[in-house]
């Protein structure tokens, strides 16, 4: 008994998922992007560590480091400044916190969008492996990092209001409003993704 033949079709099948595959192979484009974030990540840790080389030595009574934070900050004062003051050491300490927040949502960025959009990274028996990650995809990534900005823009908020000497009042609107437009934002992201979730489920 003759056997069928099914060279064409399994020629045409394999033409057919050849540019599924191709588009789906595309993701990997990504990678340069993450490990560009990955570098920035590591200008960040330089910053942060000549922030804090410039914070303790001015403590010892440094000139040209307490001169160093006083411009990094913007904290301007009608006499010169030749000492540390408990509002330039506040200052400097949230700047370091801000490094350390944008840090984390870089981390953030980096892993939960290389384990959402590109591949697996298989850490589910890792001692290390974040908590957050085990459950996430692009619903709770959006979410995570829109309470990530919120917390950026809280630390921003807060240095404007303790050096609110040097800002005009329109400055210190426009930034309160700018924070509560990202707190409403952050909202409305999470109500929808709600919904999203509770429509699923039904």
């Amino acid at each position: 008994m003759p056997t069928p033949k099914h060279t064409s079709s399994s020629t045409d099948v394999s033409k057919m998922q050849f540019l599924p595959n191709m588009i789906f192979a595309s993701r990997w484009l990504q990678m340069p992007l993450y490990l560009g974030l990955i570098l920035a990540q590591g200008v960040y840790v330089w910053h942060f560590f000549i922030e804090l080389y410039h914070l303790v030595f001015a403590a010892f009574g440094s000139q040209p480091d307490v001169v160093a934070l006083v411009t990094s900050i913007g904290y301007k004062s009608d006499v010169p400044v030749t000492t540390l003051n408990e509002t330039i050491i506040m200052l400097v300490v949230l700047a370091l916190i801000d490094v350390v927040m944008i840090s984390n949502l870089l981390i953030m960025v980096i892993v939960g969008g290389y384990e959402t959009f590109v591949s697996r990274m298989n850490l589910q028996d890792h001692p290390d492996q974040p908590e957050w990650l085990s459950h996430v995809n692009a619903s709770v990534l959006k979410v995570k990092l829109a309470t990530a900005i919120i917390g950026i823009s809280s630390i921003h908020l807060l240095k404007t209001f303790i050096n609110a000497a040097n800002y005009t009042e329109q400055v210190l609107m426009y930034q309160t409003i700018i924070h509560i437009v990202f707190l409403m934002s952050a909202m409305a992201i999470a109500y929808t993704d709600k919904l999203m979730s509770g429509s699923g489920k039904h």
